[in-house]
């Protein structure tokens, strides 16, 4: 049987060895250093179980991102720096990865820029026994007092810096009604305190208690 045998593979490691057709005209391409073949026959092209490697591609640019799509070259996934990764649309970013992690986009903002998402939220009855209505990384409430509860975190925060936003119910039978941070209390990482206050009459439940916390 005779063969062609290709020197210097991209790996550096062995030659790709090419068949002569077999008696159904079926070629092989057998990779040395790999844990198969890939199989063609016709226009069918089989692969059988490949070793993945890497895919080295340059950084490329907004408007030539190293990535693209088909007929639509001017879109797709680049490299704005080291550690970096890009997302471009119509040849302008509109995404990244950035080298601490965080997510930046353009949605409004004028530019791309980091994204603080609200970490935690919560609609609750705060009167009689506490329920929760809906949530977002929140285990359950603490009722502590009249007016007093405690929001507690499914995923714990990193640390205590966030910002703790409570809005309770304002109707005819409670106008007035105010929600904060509990003063006394510093704001942990696996829950926060807060309380509703009805001007000059201090705490009180509320039937709607919503607290959002950002970071």
């Amino acid at each position: 049987m005779s063969k062609i045998a290709l020197s210097g593979d991209a790996a550096g490691t062995g030659t790709f060895t090419i068949a002569s057709p077999n008696s159904n005209n079926n070629r092989t391409l057998t990779l040395p250093d790999a844990t198969g073949t890939v199989a063609v026959s016709g226009s069918a092209v089989t692969f059988g179980a490949l070793t993945a490697t890497t895919l080295d591609v340059g950084a490329g640019s907004a408007s030539t991102p190293s990535l693209t799509f088909t007929g639509d070259t001017n879109t797709g996934i680049y490299s704005p720096g080291a550690d970096r990764i890009g997302f471009t649309d119509g040849g302008t970013q509109v995404g990244e990865f950035d080298a601490s992690g965080n997510f930046l986009f353009n949605s409004g903002y004028g530019s791309v820029a980091i994204a603080y998402g609200c970490r935690s939220w919560v609609d609750f009855n705060g009167t009689g026994t506490v329920a929760i209505r809906g949530s977002g990384n929140v285990s359950s409430i603490t009722d502590n007092n009249t007016g007093d509860y405690t929001v507690n975190f499914t995923n714990a925060m990193p640390d205590g810096n966030y910002a703790t936003q409570v809005t309770p119910q304002a109707t005819a039978l409670n106008t007035g009604l105010m929600g904060c941070l509990r003063h006394s209390f510093n704001p942990g990482t696996g829950s926060v305190r807060v309380s509703v206050n009805a001007i000059d009459a201090g705490f009180r439940d509320s039937a709607y208690v919503n607290v959002s916390v950002f970071r």
